[in-house]
């Protein structure tokens, strides 16, 4: 077993006083003495004999304690500086992470949130208010209470003042709501320009395509907000406003027009593909901004053209008539340039 070793205190060692060497450790305490020329390494490592004062050629044993702490000493020594070592690592790390911490709390300012709604009006004015080129917003769910669109005038107002360019993007349920409608013409003439689409993927306000207004997911949209700046985030929400824009109807008015198309057919349709794609009313409702009871009135239109007596059957009659292909047809050869 001598021949295995282990590394204490930086030097190689015997891993264990091996069997041998024990019965030479016990002679030794028997006879008070043993012949060096017969003591195995490992009780020569371990410390546990020592070279007789009145004879070169004999070994006397060492209390097992004595020997411990002799060689332990060297090992106590490593041990310390090892925590010394230890120590100033940690402490070295300790200002890192104080400087990681300081630019990760940095980083994170780039999406704020913002809540209760004072603090949200208030981050919007200033917002608004430093904007000098463009100004995008899109807005889900149908009708604006009239209180939110006397608010959102001044801004607009102020917005225009400075000669900042204005887009606007709603859902198709708008067009049948009258102060929406009477707000939408007074921005229009102004020259901002509005769009209606049948689904708008949430709420937004982009100024400069610097700084994003978003909902906090999960909580009251009107209480909780966030305020992004992250270049990264502002450009995918300005990309997906502008695929939206493109596919969205200007909302115009005609000199003889007191409100612009209502765009019935377009919205029974999308009806019609959320329904076959297995949304109930209310999903589909909550999609479009308009009410299950509007939903089940399309619903039921179409359901008395094929005559359907169920929605399953309306689902199929539907899909096997093809006027969802015909309608997605139509649409790409409106896309298509001339």
């Amino acid at each position: 077993m001598c021949g295995d070793t282990d590394r204490r205190g930086g030097a190689e060692t015997p891993a264990e006083v091996c069997g041998a060497g024990l019965e030479f450790y016990r002679t030794a305490l028997l006879e008070g003495r043993a012949p060096a020329a017969q003591a195995p390494d490992c009780v020569r490592e371990f410390g546990l004999v020592a070279a007789a004062v009145d004879d070169a050629g004999a070994l006397v044993p060492v209390p097992p304690s004595v020997a411990t702490a002799a060689l332990a000493h060297p090992l106590e020594r490593l041990i310390l500086e090892q925590r010394q070592a230890l120590a100033s690592v940690r402490a070295s790390m300790s200002q890192a992470e104080s400087v990681y911490r300081t630019a990760r709390r940095d980083e994170n300012e780039s999406s704020q949130r913002l809540t209760p709604a004072p603090v949200i009006t208030a981050a919007l004015d200033e917002a608004i208010e430093a904007t000098r080129h463009e100004l995008l917003t899109a807005h889900p769910g149908g009708r604006r209470p009239e209180e939110v669109l006397v608010k959102a005038l001044p801004r607009t107002l102020t917005a225009h003042g400075k000669g900042v360019k204005q887009r606007t993007l709603y859902q198709h349920t708008i067009r049948a709501h009258g102060p929406t409608l009477d707000y939408i013409k007074q921005v229009t003439e102004l020259g901002v320009e509005v769009r209606t689409v049948d689904e708008v993927f949430d709420r937004m306000i982009i100024c400069d395509r610097a700084v994003a207004f978003i909902p906090d997911m999960g909580k009251d949209h009107g209480t909780h907000a966030l305020k992004v700046t992250d270049p990264g985030v502002v450009h995918f929400l300005v990309s997906a406003f502008e695929y939206a824009w493109e596919r969205a109807k200007p909302v115009v008015y005609e000199h003889d027009q007191q409100r612009p198309a209502l765009l019935t057919d377009e919205t029974r349709l999308h009806v019609l593909r959320l329904m076959v794609d297995g949304y109930t009313d209310a999903a589909i409702a909550s999609r479009l901004g308009i009410s299950t009871r509007t939903v089940a009135s399309h619903l039921k239109k179409v359901g008395d053209l094929l005559g359907s007596n169920s929605r399953a059957q309306l689902a199929y009659l539907t899909a096997k008539s093809g006027l969802l292909d015909d309608a997605a047809s139509s649409a790409c050869d409106c896309d298509r340039p001339s």
